[in-house]
């Protein structure tokens, strides 16, 4: 495939995506079905576009295409296929193409799937999506194009960066981005509803399935990119509170809310302004990480592509996509009627509750994020903010979260009794106080302590909410197996989802207790870790396809026994001049034995070695946590009720009124 194809298929994708954002748009407002059907033809149109041009780019990287910029600046002809595919999002061009073509996808399956959705709501949802996906190929075209030629063609590209060529970074941006682009779906329900000043429970319904669906990619994103820190960069964490993994964390947190808010709306048709401000909020938040990783604005091990020239362009779309949007809510969201009135204790109050700690924890990491940039562009002086101070204001709302969290399946729509939801929760609050009381004596700090025993008691409350359910010891097992099958998927992915964030908070509390030293060996010398011998018997060196590897021999032993031997290594990139650790990880799901090997000091004749060594207790839990999390949300989904099957919506009184 030609690039000079690509970049036309981009350019006809742009077109497309700018006709797809005015035509349905002025069908809409006229009443004009044939303007209205042309929404799904110009979305379905743009993708096949989009998804050629990034064909395009594919086949230039594998066919090592050096005479594209793109490919000589990140790809090299040593370089395994794997990384010459992946690698194509492993840069700015490649990844803002990537980002386009995901937004090109949500737009055909809403143009595929949303055949049961009112016409005019369907082409304002299509032709706001078709306006964010037009800003976003215009900056592919004007300052990040992945299309440029460059002369003379380089016999060889500069290669990719070393970090990145590894199976859980090869994957971690398209997941992500998904996540990412995926909030854009209920961003233009939201502004559709706006725009026709009505939100009710089929609203709710429609939109409640992509937010779940954003949601879940957005975890698994998190999580895989969580794991890629801990077992490539070799620091022996998990998550460093960095700028670029806040950008992330922050849309999920208020994705969360959203998620739970559009329930209210489906259930109750109550916080209607609330959610159409989350999934605009949402939205914006995925997009100002976009602006922040691309901008050079934040430094961060992960920002690329600091060019002010795209970070103007880019703050140009977020000023028109957020500050429109954000404008029609002004203006428009006072129309919206209330509805659904709930007393505070009931399911619909603890889903307020959910939203505010949610949200405030979402304000103290933004603030936590953004307060250096702007101390720095203000008045110049640097100021760094970093584990302690998220630790310090993230966990305190964390806990009571959980809390409320135990309690919020188990409570009845509109009002509520305390006493009888108290009563069918006693053991999993027996379970708590068990958990707190076994985990005092191991875990020292009180923060984690309580995180813990909150995460035992969001488990357990989990477990006892499928257990009332089936009637579980109270019907006889036949009949509580039947129930069982016939429990709506939708109620128990809640349960699962709820329980994941058990076990991720439990890994994480965990974490709090790990151990780790930073050793200088000789082959044959033994260090202790907690209560394990460490050996290192060995070190070599070895070739790889476009690297060379000195690897390291460190046996493990628990009185006497051996439990396993690692192979940490350090391999050498020649053609850029670079170096990275590979991490040897044992793990039994409860602890992980995880050892770095670091600089060689000394003589040949008797070399010493630097040598990382961590005990993680329940470290896995952290990222199984999230998997299970995102495995609850899969599970809801694929419940046909929450998929379709919409409340048929009543006319419109205008509509009425007009016919």
């Amino acid at each position: 495939m030609n690039p000079e194809l690509g970049n036309f298929a981009l350019a006809l994708a742009c077109c497309l995506a700018g006709g797809q954002a005015v035509l349905p748009l002025v069908g809409a407002q006229r009443r004009d079905a044939r303007l209205m059907a042309l929404a799904p033809a110009l979305a379905v149109g743009q993708l096949l576009a989009l998804g050629f041009s990034f064909a395009c780019l594919v086949d230039a990287a594998i066919s090592d295409d050096f005479s594209v910029q793109n490919v000589a600046a990140n790809s090299a002809v040593a370089k395994p296929l794997l990384y010459k595919i992946t690698g194509v999002w492993g840069n700015h061009e490649g990844s803002i193409l990537l980002w386009a073509l995901i937004l090109g996808i949500c737009g055909g399956a809403v143009a595929l799937f949303g055949r049961n959705l009112p016409s005019a709501l369907r082409a304002r949802v299509i032709a706001v999506l078709g306006g964010v996906s037009a800003g976003f190929q215009l900056f592919c075209l004007t300052t990040s194009n992945p299309f440029d030629r460059v002369w003379p063609a380089p016999l060889d590209g500069q290669g990719m960066n070393p970090l990145l060529q590894d199976p859980g970074l090869a994957f971690h941006p398209p997941i992500l981005y998904t996540g990412y682009v995926g909030f854009a779906v209920p961003f233009a329900f939201a502004v559709a509803a706006l725009i026709e000043g009505r939100v009710d429970a089929a609203w709710g319904r429609w939109v409640r399935p992509w937010a779940v669906a954003a949601w879940c990619f957005l975890t698994c994103g998190i999580a895989l990119g969580s794991w890629w820190s801990y077992y490539v960069l070799g620091w022996g964490g998990y998550w460093f509170w960095d700028p670029v993994e806040n950008a992330s964390l922050i849309p999920w947190l208020t994705g969360t809310a959203l998620v739970h808010s559009a329930i209210v709306v489906e259930k109750r048709e109550a916080l209607k302004i609330w959610t159409v401000l989350l999934a605009i909020g949402t939205f914006s938040f995925s997009l100002s990480g976009t602006f922040l990783v691309r901008s050079g604005i934040l430094n961060s091990v992960h920002a690329f592509a600091n060019d002010p020239a795209r970070g103007v362009f880019i703050l140009g779309l977020l000023a028109l996509v957020i500050g429109g949007s954000l404008l029609l809510f002004a203006v428009r969201a006072p129309s919206l009627v209330a509805g659904g009135l709930f007393a505070p204790v009931s399911r619909e109050g603890l889903l307020v509750v959910n939203n505010i700690l949610l949200c405030s924890i979402c304000a103290v990491v933004l603030t936590g994020t953004m307060y250096p940039p702007f101390m720095s562009l203000l008045f110049g002086r640097t100021i760094s903010v970093g584990k302690p101070f998220f630790d310090a204001t993230t966990v305190p709302l964390t806990i009571p979260l959980l809390a409320f969290m135990g309690f919020g399946p188990m409570m009845p729509w509109k009002r509520a009794q305390l006493w009888p939801i108290l009563r069918r929760l006693w053991w999993a609050g027996v379970a708590m106080l068990a958990a707190f009381v076994l985990l005092a004596w191991r875990i020292g700090d009180v923060l984690p302590l309580l995180a813990a025993t909150g995460a035992v008691w969001v488990i357990a409350a989990s477990v006892a909410d499928i257990a009332e359910r089936i009637r579980l010891f109270r019907l006889p097992p036949a009949a509580s197996l039947q129930r069982a099958r016939l429990l709506p998927r939708a109620a128990l992915g809640a349960a699962l989802a709820h329980a994941g964030v058990g076990v991720s908070v439990l890994g994480l509390a965990a974490m709090s207790q790990a151990q780790h030293r930073i050793v200088e060996v000789r082959v044959g010398q033994t260090e202790m870790l907690a209560g394990d011998a460490w050996t290192l018997t060995a070190v070599r060196a070895a070739p790889g396809p476009n690297y060379t590897a000195l690897i390291a021999t460190i046996e493990v032993r628990h009185a006497g026994r051996l439990v396993t031997v690692l192979h940490p290594s350090k391999r050498t990139f020649a053609s850029q001049n670079q170096t990275t650790t590979e991490v040897s990880i044992h793990t039994n799901l409860m602890s992980d034995l995880y050892g770095v090997l670091g600089d060689r000091h000394g003589s040949d004749a008797d070399p010493t070695y630097v040598l990382r060594l961590h005990y993680n207790p329940l470290a896995p839990w952290m990222w199984l946590g999230g998997l299970i999390m995102a495995l609850g949300g899969a599970l809801s989904l694929s419940d046909r009720r929450v998929r379709v099957g919409a409340p048929r919506r009543a006319a419109a009184p205008a509509m009425v009124a007009a016919q």
